[in-house]
């Protein structure tokens, strides 16, 4: 009993806190920072107004100042503030002491927390003294003569003794270099380009303009060029025996015709990597500074490419003019042939209504009372006959109109350039994941989707209907939203000509397995191992979900960019991956289930992961698309087809037999199917968008996937190990290792910035080499040698084996 009371007592004398416990929990509570806060702001605008209203006056207070007399002081901010403007502009540093009251009012920002973003205090701080201290010596040396008509020094007294000593010294054109080479230093300290401009400042023809990928581009694309959202409705009322027409036309604004290109916000933190191998540099303790402070701030996947600029629009051809075109006679007759066809039949009705679409003009009829719906619907191909039209389609009834709709093909149908889709307002706004613009209805406004909530799509039409275009306009919409860091492709190709227009881009956009030569994959046995890598990189993405306790990609990122998860511990940020498989008939009928059994496992699990597929045939039968298929595949969109057998296959309905070709399509998304001209971007548009791209800086390599093992192969950790094919970093990466006793494929990918293969390969080499341990989860693996002149034995022995 006597031993607990004691332990009790011990306890309770560790538990209670000291004197300095309490001032440290005292100074970081929140509100004591923030009333802190306040105080300094306060006090940095109340030394604001102090030296404005000092510099306005021209001293004039200093007379009043000396004698000690208060009463006739002039400064707005009082005698107190007309003494601190005398003390800090007149006897120190002069105007630049503006800097100091600027200093203090980021201080107070901080401690109040009014913004997330952290400002690095130690690197303002060093940046607003430094320019107090120059900028007093410069001003006295630049203005020392508008300082005599003045009552004090523009750089204070400061400025004034130190350009009078220096002068003395070494004279004003030694003063007058002193100042140039302080200014250089300051200006290497606030950006690493200063040392690269001063070398062009020796070959003037480098500083001219005249580089694409340097040129801030704002453009504003001409209001003519751009049609305005126009919906033009007619109106018929039957009376009497009579069609009234009854035009209304709605326009909806403009969209937004200026489009400035998007940059990146966010400086560079660390010079561009060129090349795999990397350069060792001393950081000074500045810099290391700044690199703890910068540790704090959120992460920004995008820094590695900060200057990546997104596609400009005007690399899309603008079309003359986009403006519906109304055949008014052509509205009259097929209205009058519709009414007349109907009541042919015996069916009345007592309004019809049309809307102008770029392709498709919509009549929408309100039938008479005790009119059966299905009685219109058979009569499909006899409205076809009295309209002398292909593709109409009768929509019964119009979803929450109360209406049935009837689309009609126009005589003169209009094409939808991919420049109008991108400039419109609804693009621009979107704040999907995964945007995508793709084309316009037939009511003329454009229709987007988010392909992440798709989240597959499967894309069939018959040969020449417009299915490779709505690819290149889905991709297009992506490569003008999304950042390299954001979205990697992987592209599938059997033809070998469809996708390779995209090969340019492999540094930036395109993903592979290390050790294919193309970023496009056109071969058969090269597409089920990219697909087996997928599902590699779909688990293992699921396993760091796991360890992250997350259940999605946007949630991982999030907490990724706010450094809730550790690198070191194989955390990594997960850029969206977006399969486009063509041709996708071609490989069923080669490969079969090899094919199928991962696209559908990868279907039915990847999405949290942040892995989308796009598969697009031209044989929309059964055979090929599957019940599994499309079990897995919910959004789908079907271009022409030629029979209603086809149709059915894609859409679980008819209608895509009834479409008129040339991009015309169904969009069939979480409800009814929505009729849509798809936007066309022609070929040397996509090539002019690759070009812009691949001329920027990219990334060293592609996007590396997992490698698997091939069918009849034991896998690297079960191959003999050869010293004779040891990688070029096998002797670096041991003694790496070694010198820090831990072992982990993420430390050797960083440290020589290879892809995470190849790390995982030299590091399977050190296990077969006996320097570490086999692999223990997420931990780092165990070192078994344990110094550097072990390590050297070790070596040498394997170069005798060889």
């Amino acid at each position: 009993m006597a031993r607990k009371k004691n332990n009790k007592k011990t306890e309770n004398k560790v538990r209670k806190p000291n004197i300095f416990t309490r001032a440290a929990a005292f100074l970081k509570d929140d509100k004591f920072q923030f009333i802190t806060g306040l105080l300094l702001v306060v006090a940095a605008a109340y030394m604001l107004i102090a030296f404005t209203s000092y510099i306005l006056l021209n001293g004039a207070d200093q007379s009043a100042l000396e004698a000690g007399a208060s009463m006739g002081v002039k400064n707005a901010g009082g005698a107190r503030g007309a003494s601190i403007a005398e003390l800090l502009i007149n006897k120190t540093f002069g105007i630049p002491a503006y800097f100091l009251a600027l200093l203090i009012g980021i201080y107070g920002l901080q401690l109040m927390h009014v913004s997330k973003k952290r400002f690095p205090l130690v690197r303002l701080t060093i940046i607003c003294l430094a320019l107090t201290v120059w900028l007093s010596v410069f001003m006295n040396f630049a203005f020392g003569g508008l300082s005599n008509r003045m009552s004090f020094y523009l750089g204070g007294y400061h400025g004034k003794f130190v350009t009078d000593w220096l002068t003395m010294q070494i004279g004003k054109p030694g003063l007058f270099i002193v100042l140039l080479v302080t200014a250089i230093l300051f200006c290497m300290y606030l950006t690493s380009n200063t040392i690269e401009f001063i070398r062009k400042l020796f070959h003037p023809g480098s500083l001219l303009p005249g580089k694409p990928e340097e040129e801030e581009q704002t453009q504003t694309v001409p209001a003519q060029d751009i049609a305005d959202t126009t919906t033009t409705d007619y109106s018929y009322t039957i009376s009497n025996g009579e069609v009234e027409k009854e035009e209304t036309t709605e326009k909806t604004e403009a969209d937004s015709l200026s489009v400035s290109d998007e940059e990146s916000t966010t400086e560079k933190a660390e010079a561009d990597k060129k090349d795999t191998d990397i350069i060792s540099v001393e950081v000074h303790a500045a810099a290391d500074v700044e690199k703890a402070d910068e540790m704090l701030q959120p992460y920004d996947p995008k820094l590695d490419l900060s200057r990546y600029k997104y596609p400009t629009l005007n690399l899309l051809n603008q079309s003359i003019s986009e403006t519906i075109s109304i055949d008014h006679e052509e509205q009259d007759a097929n209205t009058s042939n519709i009414i007349e066809a109907l009541r042919s039949f015996g069916i009345e009705i007592s309004s019809i209504k049309a809307t102008v679409g770029p392709t498709i003009t919509l009549y929408e009829i309100t039938p008479a009372p005790g009119v059966k719906i299905s009685k219109i619907k058979n009569l499909e191909e006899d409205i076809a006959l009295n309209l002398k039209a292909l593709g109409i389609r009768i929509i019964a009834p119009m979803p929450g109109r109360g209406t049935i709709g009837i689309e009609v093909p126009n005589k003169k149908p209009q094409t939808v350039s991919m420049l109008s889709v991108l400039t419109s307002k609804k693009f621009q706004e979107c704040e999907y994941d995964l945007p995508v613009a793709m084309g316009k209805t037939i009511t003329n406004e454009v229709y987007t989707f988010d392909l992440a909530k798709a989240p597959h799509l499967l894309v069939a039409g018959a040969t020449g209907q417009g299915k490779s275009v709505g690819l290149n306009a889905i991709i297009t919409s992506l490569l003008y939203k999304k950042h390299p860091a954001e979205l990697k492709l992987v592209m599938v190709d059997p033809k070998k000509v469809e996708l390779s227009i995209y090969n340019s881009i492999d540094h930036h956009f395109l993903a592979k397995m290390e050790d294919e030569d193309d970023a496009i994959i056109t071969e058969v046995d090269k597409v089920v191992r990219t697909l087996k890598s997928l599902c590699k990189e779909m688990d293992e993405r699921y396993d760091l979900l796991r360890m992250a306790g997350v259940r999605a990609i946007k949630d991982y990122n999030a907490k990724f960019r706010n450094r809730e998860l550790n690198p070191k511990a194989g955390h990594r940020y997960l850029p969206y991956i977006v399969v486009v498989i063509d041709e996708y008939g071609d490989l069923i009928m080669t490969a079969g289930k090899d094919v199928e059994l991962p696209i559908c496992r990868i279907a039915q699990l990847a999405r949290a992961v942040g892995i989308h597929m796009i598969i697009a045939t031209q044989r929309p039968t059964a055979n090929i698309i599957t019940g599994t298929i499309k079990a897995n595949f919910p959004t789908r969109i079907a271009f022409k087809v030629m029979s209603p057998i086809d149709s059915r296959v894609i859409l679980e309905r008819t209608g895509a037999n009834s479409l008129v070709g040339r991009g015309d399509m169904l969009y069939l998304g979480s409800g009814d199917p929505v009729r849509i001209q798809c936007a066309f971007v022609d070929t040397p548009e996509v090539e002019r968008i690759c070009e812009y791209i691949s001329k920027q800086q990219g990334y060293p390599q592609v996007f590396p996937l997992p490698d698997v093992e091939e069918e009849g192969d034991g896998g690297a950790s079960s191959e003999s190990f050869n010293p004779n094919k040891l990688d070029a970093l096998f002797e670096e990466a041991a003694q790496l290792v070694v010198s820090r006793q831990m072992g982990s494929t993420s430390t050797i990918q960083r440290q020589y910035a290879i892809g995470y293969n190849r790390a995982g390969r030299i590091m399977d080499q050190l296990e077969q080499a006996g320097i570490v341990g086999p692999a223990q989860g997420s931990k780092p693996r165990q070192v078994l040698v344990m110094d550097l002149l072990e390590l050297e034995k070790k070596l040498e022995n394997l170069k005798n084996q060889s």
